[in-house]
């Protein structure tokens, strides 16, 4: 593992799922290939996002309005009023492109396996996409560094 780049352990077939996929549609590419999250993409097959179990799980999750006080004709949020509104955009998503994750974490093919493994770690994600520039290449997964530590 120690010299090993991103481009030797990644998956290249990767499954991708386009931006305007319903949510419907988005879990049963997920169940039917057995994965846990894929990279979304656009029309130009740019990774655009991320989209997991969760994004998905999201929809059916009971939302608790922030607390608040009420004070001088003004509200003050004791809750994160900006994670409500992105819990309640999931929620009610019928899109992929309505309940992904935007701002993701993406390697280059030669970037090193140690440096794939301490974002997958630092970042408590299960996945991250590989670049070649900046199209899709493939994919790395907890499961294939744990490969990688067998094999080593």
């Amino acid at each position: 593992m120690k010299n090993m780049k991103a481009k030797d352990i990644m998956e290249a077939n990767v499954i991708t799922i386009h931006e305007n996929t319903s949510v419907k549609e988005a879990a049963q590419i997920l169940l039917d290939n057995k994965i846990g999250g894929a990279p979304v993409v656009d029309d130009d097959g740019d990774v655009v996002g991320m989209v997991t179990e969760d994004d998905l799980i999201m929809r059916d999750v009971k939302l608790n309005f922030p607390t608040y006080l009420h004070f001088l004709d003004g509200y003050i949020y004791l809750g994160s009023l900006k994670k409500f509104e992105e819990g309640l955009k999931k929620a009610v998503g019928a899109k992929v492109k309505e309940v992904m994750s935007e701002n993701i974490i993406c390697v280059n093919e030669d970037d090193s396996v140690k440096d794939a493994a301490t974002i997958l770690v630092d970042k408590k994600i299960g996945r991250v996409p590989v670049l070649k520039g900046k199209k899709l290449v493939g994919i790395i997964t907890k499961a294939d560094i744990m490969k990688t530590i067998v094999k080593s």
